[in-house]
């Protein structure tokens, strides 16, 4: 059976790392059916995704609307774009966790701003009557409450792309393109715990006030989201592999 991909961008490892020890854990694979690879790291391999049953690209420090891009980031966004072209082509089984919502958008002519980022918190997104039909939300409630944290979002879709989740700050939470590439604008692999993991890692990325570090992480062990939320992660993986 193929293994899924993990595309990476976060450059700390512990950040890394449980980013691909939540997609494992809630997506219900073994750890050898995920490989992941850290972008931000080097550059990628002559990398063919049809090699995989399906690709995860992880969240991280890199925004699309980001007007002074270093290096890596550039050398990076290439690397991801060239996947990015081939899994649109190819209409290959893609999961884009919030970043990804950005780079998709960016990479095929939609409108990536910072006039609909989020901060750290739990938005409640409402699902289309095209988000309703979708696999991807099975078992999944009309509105339900996710984590989120984003600088920037999508204001205009990409040319294709179905709005499949709404919210109010931020109105498009979820699209997909094709029949099989989807991005979520909220974090469908974090829960409480691994929300706190990332407030700390991150207290000084300029998502909130370093001082309110810890009180949001109490928040976020105990805000309530929606159990079910984390079911896209099976669902994405039913998809994947034509179940």
């Amino acid at each position: 059976m193929r293994p899924f991909l993990l595309l990476s961008t976060r450059p700390e490892d512990d950040a890394a790392e449980g980013e691909r020890e939540a997609i494992v854990r809630l997506a219900g694979l073994r750890p050898d059916e995920l490989v992941q690879i850290r972008v931000e790291a080097a550059a990628v391999p002559s990398l063919d995704p049809t090699q995989y049953a399906g690709v995860f690209l992880g969240g991280g420090p890199f925004n699309a609307s980001d007007t002074d891009k270093s290096a890596v980031q550039l050398r990076a966004e290439a690397d991801i774009a060239r996947v990015l072209d081939v899994v649109v082509a190819r209409d290959l089984p893609f999961l884009g966790l919030c970043y990804g919502v950005g780079a998709l958008t960016a990479h095929f002519g939609g409108v990536v701003d910072r006039s609909v980022g989020e901060d750290v918190g739990v938005v409640t997104s409402t699902l289309t009557d095209e988000g309703r039909a979708d696999p991807l939300f099975d078992g999944i409630p009309d509105r339900f409450r996710a984590f989120t944290a984003h600088k920037e979002g999508c204001r205009v879709p990409a040319a294709g792309a179905t709005v499949l989740a709404t919210g109010v700050a931020c109105p498009i939470q979820a699209f997909r393109l094709g029949r099989n590439v989807y991005a979520t604008q909220f974090h469908p692999e974090l829960d409480s715990a691994g929300l706190a993991a990332r407030i700390r890692i991150y207290r000084d990325a300029g998502y909130f006030d370093p001082a309110d570090t810890e009180k949001l992480v109490a928040f976020a062990e105990t805000s309530t989201i929606s159990d079910e939320v984390h079911l896209m992660m099976t669902n994405f993986v039913r998809i994947a592999r034509g179940r």
